[in-house]
């Protein structure tokens, strides 16, 4: 007798032997029990998870000589007979190679006979999904209200494609996938009774490559035990499938988790030594992080599905929360930048070295700022130095930068910290570095009314103890110029007792902001510069210039008055007023912005000028270095202008001053920008 495949030998032949599948099996059950049938079953789900073998078992049910029941004797002719394959009251059709109406319309023209043997005429339509629309068509009186002897089972695995008035007409089934501990228990029951021998880890590799299938996980099965000379064991069926051993990838998180590159990097020449697929390594990495972070969250919810649950558990409780999230996020991205590397275990190996590269480093600091799970505090950098020897007293300066949004601790130490109460006889330098954010405070904070809370760093000088971590913001005439601006500011402080922030006189701001106009006069020419298009600014309305007016004053507005728009605009904004006379307009354009012009932007310009004056005009451009103040350069000079403003309403306000004081803040000067972008 021929050989019979594991997945045609073991399909299932009642409800009984059906694996999984238990939400369908009790509404199928219960309605042939109650004799509360309906003419049309609708099986959907993904290949091999029985929609055709329930079709068959449920048409065995209708038919069985015993009777309509959930329970088939198995013995009687028809149920023999459906086991075959050959009853013939049982219509298999699939519909992916009948897919014309003509085939439709025949096989409906039987649909009104009798039975030739069974109680009822099956017709299961395998795929229905593949039938075309007039087919669909076709079907659908026939389906809605069939004969009474006529019973339609259809199964497809993307009832998407399917016509909602079909979908309407039948009773739908959705199958789910087999989950790997399913599969794995089949599988052991059916080679202990095939007594072909097995490893457990080789059944949940072929159960995991089956991905929810069990006819694949019987299909791998067959081809493991020929590829294993009958037998189905760990190491040949890795070699079958490609697929790397676990204990692999347990390795290299271990070596991840304890930080010990050379260790990574062993375990990964010795995976490449069986040449895998690096970009399902990663897969498998992954996909053990996932598990990981699952069994620090909630570990009574990790699964088995692979079979090393106690693993999984031991690696969660050795491994920082953070790491493992890291970890998957770096994964994530290098998988993405796999293909673009040089090669793939380079790749791989960058990946997880770049794990290791952006690990946090946990540092317990003395002091207010305590460990880095705590909820506030700052980036601290401690340096230590000796004392000069010519000052007898120790003097102790700060530089402080920190920020207030800033909601969990980075700390990094160098050097020595003393411990609280110990006299300190060297100069200590404290610096807080605070890194970018990107979101400000929400409009409606306010400081809190609770007392301020402690100094981050503290130690005793003489008898006295000096808060080391203190914050006021410098007098604004003391503030950087524009060009110079840095993301944040730095304050010295000596060792006196903290004082309130003295508001600036009036005439800071003018003198500031003339200070910046004059810079901006007088930067270099030669000073690099890059052609920027202009955005058109809305017209200042007033009195209109007239020619006879135009002078190198009221050029500026004549020129914010004129319709021009992209590189014309920009090339015009760079030009200085000369002369007019005999209706024509000389200017001059500044030689650093010339890259562009040619005399299409001239002929803009002179049109634009023509219709400002109401009459003809020509327009002669030349090119040289600007000698006086450009509408790009006034532009410049207001925007300026009104960031300083800003700045000083900031440093002023009575709001900022309170959260620099009393949380130790610093403004972020590069973060302060003008309400509105419109120039008045």
């Amino acid at each position: 007798m021929s050989y019979q495949v594991l997945a045609r030998k073991w399909r299932p032949r009642s409800f009984q032997e059906l694996v999984g599948q238990s939400h369908v099996l009790q509404a199928l059950v219960n309605a042939l029990d109650q004799d509360r049938l309906h003419h049309a079953y609708l099986f959907t789900g993904t290949r091999g998870v029985g929609k055709t073998t329930i079709a068959r078992i449920l048409a065995k049910c209708l038919n069985c000589e015993q009777g309509v029941s959930s329970t088939p004797c198995g013995e009687c002719a028809a149920c023999n007979e459906i086991n075959d394959g050959r009853f013939v009251d049982l219509i298999e059709v699939d519909a992916a190679s009948r897919t014309k109406v003509e085939d439709t319309r025949e096989l409906l023209d039987n649909v009104q006979y009798a039975p030739t043997r069974g109680r009822f005429k099956v017709y299961l339509i395998d795929e229905v999904h593949m039938l075309s629309a007039h087919s669909f068509n076709a079907l659908l009186k026939t389906l809605e209200e069939p004969p009474p002897h006529v019973k339609f089972l259809l199964a497809t695995t993307d009832p998407q494609k399917l016509p909602v008035t079909i979908l309407s007409r039948c009773l739908q089934f959705c199958l789910k996938n087999m989950t790997p501990e399913r599969i794995v228990g089949h599988l052991e029951n059916v080679l202990g009774q095939e007594t072909i021998s097995f490893e457990t880890q080789a059944l949940w590799q072929l159960a995991r490559a089956a991905d929810g299938s069990m006819r694949d996980a019987l299909s791998l099965t067959d081809q493991a035990i020929a590829f294993g000379n009958g037998r189905v064991n760990e190491l040949e069926v890795s070699s079958m499938l490609g697929t790397i051993d676990q204990g692999q990838v347990m390795k290299m998180i271990t070596a991840l988790a304890a930080g010990q590159a050379p260790a990574v990097l062993s375990a990964v020449s010795e995976l490449a030594e069986h040449a895998p697929d690096f970009s399902a390594v990663l897969d498998d990495m992954l996909s053990m992080l996932h598990r990981i972070a699952i069994a620090q969250a909630v570990p009574d919810a990790v699964d088995n599905s692979q079979g090393d649950r106690e693993q999984v558990l031991q690696l969660a409780s050795g491994m920082m929360a953070e790491d493992v999230q890291l970890y998957y996020q770096v994964g994530l991205v290098g998988k993405r930048d796999l293909p673009l590397a040089p090669d793939s275990r380079g790749g791989f190996e960058m990946a997880l070295l770049r794990m290791l590269a952006f690990r946090p480093e946990p540092v317990m600091v003395q002091g207010a700022v305590g460990r880095r799970e705590q909820s506030e505090a700052a980036a601290i950098t401690v340096i230590e130095s000796a004392p000069p020897e010519s000052e007898p007293e120790p003097v102790v300066h700060q530089s402080v930068q920190t920020s207030v949004v800033s909601e969990t601790v980075e700390t990094t130490v160098v050097g020595e910290i003393r411990p609280v109460f110990e006299p300190v006889p060297i100069d200590l330098a404290v610096t807080v570095e605070t890194p970018r954010h990107e979101n400000p405070l929400p409009e409606d904070f306010s400081p809190s009314p609770s007392p301020a809370p402690a100094p981050a760093v503290e130690t005793v000088v003489g008898e006295e103890s000096k808060s080391l971590v203190e914050m006021t913001p410098a007098n604004v005439h003391d503030l950087p110029p524009i060009d110079a601006c840095q993301d944040s500011y730095s304050v010295e402080l000596e060792s006196e007792p903290r004082q309130e922030v003295a508001q600036p006189p009036a005439s800071t701001y003018e003198a500031y902001a003339a200070k910046a106009q004059q810079e901006t006069l007088n930067k270099p020419d030669d000073a690099p510069v890059a052609l920027v298009e202009v955005e058109p600014e809305p017209i200042v309305e007033g009195e209109k210039v007239s020619l006879a007016d135009l002078d190198t004053g009221s050029w500026i507005p004549v020129f914010r008055s004129l319709p021009l728009a992209g590189v014309t605009r920009t090339i015009a904004s760079h030009c200085e007023y000369l002369s007019h006379s005999s209706g024509r307009i000389s200017l001059r354009l500044d030689s650093q912005r010339s890259t562009l012009y040619n005399d299409t932007h001239r002929e803009r310009a002179e049109k634009a000028l023509s219709d400002y004056f109401e009459q003809p005009l020509r327009l002669s451009v030349e090119i040289d270095v600007a000698e006086s103040e450009t509408p790009a350069a006034w532009r410049e000079r207001k925007i300026r202008e009104r960031l300083q403003e800003a700045r000083y309403s900031i440093f002023n306000d009575s709001h900022v001053q309170s959260l620099v004081e009393r949380f130790s803040g610093v403004v972020l000067e590069n973060s302060i920008k003008p309400i509105g972008n419109v120039i008045k």
